[in-house]
């Protein structure tokens, strides 16, 4: 009983949703918007774009999908009581390598705004752990990041 209520009320009961929360493309661009939001609870444009760019660069998506695909991942975001299932998948989903390359990703968002909030540091830091990144290479992607940066930094 309680597990049918869970599922109608986290829309699990649509069968269109459970296979988004399921898919690894969706799963990533809530993870890049919960950053994105974590400072001031809304996706700044420079935030979008780099969200934009990042989705479409690893799935390889057009425009049209990656409007759609940020859009269901924003109300995923607002819906989402924690951040666990969304990181299993990535964990289910991707190499080590594409684990870190998740993690640069989020710090590319968090930085997007040219200022790294305590929030923003703390829930990358959480993401890294749930998505088995060491700190190490945690701290590497932010490095890497920030170099990338100095060159273009309105990216």
């Amino acid at each position: 009983m309680f597990d049918a209520l869970h599922r109608l009320l986290t829309g699990l009961d649509h069968p269109h949703r459970a296979a988004e929360q399921n898919d690894s493309g969706f799963a990533l661009a809530v993870l890049l918007i919960d950053v994105a939001r974590s400072s001031d609870n809304r996706v700044e444009d420079r935030e979008e774009g780099v969200i934009e760019r990042a989705l479409a660069r690893r799935f390889g998506l057009d425009q049209g999908k990656v409007t759609r695909l940020i859009n269901a991942a924003e109300e995923g975001a607002l819906q989402a009581t924690d951040l666990f299932h969304f990181t299993q998948v990535v964990i289910n989903n991707f190499s080590e390598d594409e684990r870190i390359g998740v993690i640069e990703m989020l710090w590319e968002v968090a930085y997007a705004d040219g200022v790294l909030t305590g929030d923003e540091d703390t829930l990358i830091r959480q993401v890294a752990g749930l998505i088995d990144v060491s700190d190490r290479d945690r701290g590497d992607a932010k490095l890497r990041v920030r170099t990338r940066l100095k060159g273009n930094p309105l990216q």
